[in-house]
Formats: C-alpha cells, sequence, structure tokens
C-alpha cells in the first residue's frame, strides 16, 4: 500500500512539473507585435531597398514583383549581386533596378553582412529597408513597415509570416516558434523587457543612425548578424524594435525539398541559442522538456493501462496541442494537423540542433549556397 502511495506521488509531482512547463509556453510568446498603418507621414522621406542575393533567381522575381505593386514607391531598389551563379543578374537587369556586382569577400566577414554594407554605402535614401531575397511583401506591406518605423524610430526588424506549401516544410515548426520567441520581443512582460536582437529577414533604419553605428561592418565576424547587431546597437543605447510580419511581408523560406530545409536550419541556429538571453533560454528549454516529456509519460500509461493517469496526460497533452498551434497560426499558415503530431517536427528539430551544434562548434564549418563558412 505504502508503495503505491509513493508511486502516485511521484506522479503527481511529475505531472505537475509538465503542467508548469507547459504554462511557460504563455512567457515567452505571449503578446505579437503587428507593423500597423499610422499617420506618420512619408513624402518627406526617400527609401532605399537593399536585397542581398546569392543564386536567387527562383525568389528575387516574386520579391520585386511585390515591391512594384505597392501604393508606396521607394526611391530605389539596390539588388547587390553576390557571385551569383544563375540568372539572378539577369533578372535584376531585366527588371530595370539598380545591380551592385559585389566585390570579393574580405576575409574576416561572414555572412551576408559584406553584400548589405556595400548596398548601404550607395544608397541615395535617408531611410534604409534590408530585405532578404525570398520575402514577398503583402498589400501595403512597404506602407506599414515605413509608417511603423517611423513611429518608432530606431532600428525595426520583421520577421516574416511563413507561408508553406507542401507537408515536409510543416517540420519547420518549432524553429519558426522559437526564432520568434528567442528575440524576447513577445513575452508576457511587453515592452518591460527589452528585445535581445533582431530578426534578419527585414530590417529598417536611417542611414545617418545605421552609419552612425557601424552598420554591418561592426558584426563582420558574426554568421548570426542580426542577433550580434541588435545587441550591438542596444548596448550603445539605441532602440531596438521587432515586429511579426501577418499581412505585411511573408516569405517560403525551403521550397526546394527537405535537404535544402535541413541545411537551411543548420546552418547558424546553434549560433542563435547562445546569442539568447540566459532566461529566455532556460523557459523555452524547459517547455521543450515538458512538450517531449509530455508525449513520453502520455504513451509510457498507454501502455500501462492505467486509466486516470491516461486521461491526465492525455488533457496536457492536447492544452500542448492547443498552445503550439494558437503560437504557429500568428507565425505563419501552420496545419492544424501539424499542432495534433506535434512530436514529429519536434524530434525533428532536436536531431537538427544537434546536427547545426556539431556544424557550428566542433566541426567549425558550414555549407551556404556553395560557399563554405568557418564558424
Amino acid at each position: 500500500m505504502m508503495d503505491n502511495q509513493i508511486f502516485l506521488t511521484i506522479i503527481s509531482v511529475n505531472f505537475v512539473i509538465h503542467l508548469l512547463f507547459w504554462i511557460f509556453g504563455f512567457l515567452f510568446l505571449f503578446r505579437i507585435t503587428f507593423c500597423k498603418r499610422t499617420t506618420c507621414k512619408i513624402s518627406s522621406h526617400k527609401i532605399s531597398i537593399i536585397i542581398p542575393a546569392r543564386n536567387e533567381e527562383y525568389n528575387l522575381p516574386k520579391l520585386l514583383q511585390s515591391i512594384r505593386h505597392q501604393d508606396l514607391a521607394p526611391e530605389e531598389i539596390i539588388v547587390v549581386d553576390d557571385f551569383s551563379e544563375d540568372r539572378t543578374k539577369a533578372i535584376a537587369i531585366q527588371a530595370g533596378v539598380k545591380i551592385l556586382p559585389s566585390a570579393p569577400n574580405p576575409k574576416e566577414w561572414k555572412g551576408k553582412s559584406w553584400a548589405c554594407y556595400q548596398g548601404a554605402q550607395i544608397a541615395q535614401g535617408d531611410i534604409l529597408i534590408f530585405l532578404d531575397a525570398d520575402t514577398t511583401l503583402e498589400k501595403d506591406g512597404l506602407q506599414r513597415i515605413v509608417e511603423t518605423y517611423l513611429k518608432l524610430g530606431g532600428i525595426l526588424s520583421i520577421q516574416p509570416y511563413h507561408k508553406m506549401k507542401l507537408i515536409y516544410e510543416e517540420l519547420s515548426l518549432f524553429f519558426n516558434i522559437i526564432v520568434v520567441s528567442a528575440i524576447a520581443s513577445f513575452t508576457v512582460f511587453g515592452n518591460r523587457i527589452k528585445p535581445a536582437g533582431l530578426f534578419g529577414p527585414a530590417m529598417i533604419v536611417s542611414k545617418q543612425i545605421y552609419f552612425q553605428y557601424g552598420g554591418h561592418s561592426s558584426v563582420k565576424r558574426e554568421i548570426m548578424e542580426n542577433m550580434a547587431y541588435g545587441s550591438l546597437f542596444k548596448n550603445k543605447g539605441g532602440d531596438i524594435y521587432s515586429h511579426a510580419g501577418r499581412h505585411t511581408i511573408s516569405f517560403r523560406m525551403y521550397p526546394r525539398g527537405i535537404i535544402d530545409l535541413i541545411n537551411g536550419w543548420s546552418k547558424g541556429f546553434a549560433s542563435g541559442a547562445v546569442k539568447t538571453s540566459i532566461p529566455i533560454l532556460i523557459i523555452i528549454v524547459l517547455w521543450i522538456i515538458g512538450a517531449f516529456g509530455t508525449t513520453r509519460n502520455l504513451i509510457q500509461e498507454l501502455f500501462l493501462g492505467d486509466t486516470l493517469q491516461t486521461m491526465l496526460w492525455s488533457l496536457l497533452y492536447i492544452c500542448y496541442v492547443l498552445q503550439i498551434y494558437w503560437m504557429a497560426r500568428r507565425i505563419g499558415n501552420f496545419k492544424v494537423y501539424t499542432a495534433i503530431f506535434y512530436p514529429i517536427p519536434l524530434l525533428f528539430f532536436i536531431l537538427i540542433f544537434i546536427y547545426s551544434f556539431l556544424r557550428v562548434f566542433i566541426v567549425k564549418k558550414t555549407v551556404w549556397k556553395g560557399r563554405t563558412i568557418n564558424t
């Protein structure tokens, strides 16, 4: 009798711990901020859009077309051709945008920082917008971005809304949740916590502020230049803001297959984890442990045949499903079945994170778009 009571006590404590870990999810991803139209006047500003592009013949036409369809027209669009081996340059020429062939990468520069910095140096506008080539502006997206920025000042970064078409793309579920959460812009504590860094795909800043703080040259040795630049800017007293991109800007990250998805997420995800603030990182890790542990305990109770415990763990599993779907739908067009079967993308996330850790910190080399990067 005593052994049974001890066993039930352990089970109860185990359940309460996992329930607490589930609650942690509401701490790091609760209030998501989106770009909105404001009354700020744009007419007195000239806007330069800078697009670093390497082998982007698939993505670039969609981005350029989305810019052309905006009611707000930028002063210039600069495509920095980073030694593309496909039709990227030809597409940019056909579109009639300004093309800047990149100079050879200086040895100490990593990632896309060199391309961005070169584009900023020749930009004529007083507002710089850096866009990854795989992004697409939504209707009135440019207007929303600029008006939001003029209201806030400092530096504004935006994580695009992830649009997916094929089932393997749903494996990005936990990567998306954690990328958005790791910035610490959307916690339950609101503006009382300053963002840890910036999102990489879209950033807007005045040209004056950009060069005042060194631009991308100040983070030239960083793979995750967005996190490093945001941290540097904040430490020097600047204001940084991060928004989510729903109804403003979107992307389809890895449409060319699961290998492309694996290489993309493993490129620097472990490096990004290192840049995340320790409290947020701990909360995220405990939440992931709770999601994984809930699945394990539910399977265990199904085999043991304990009706009460099976019901409890089933209830908590459903809570995780609802929470994950609530999170995911605000940052991408994830399907409900992806949340229902969340252990599959969770296991994928854990394996890719381990792979990323090995590439970044053990092998100390990673390959992206045909270029080997020393990490």
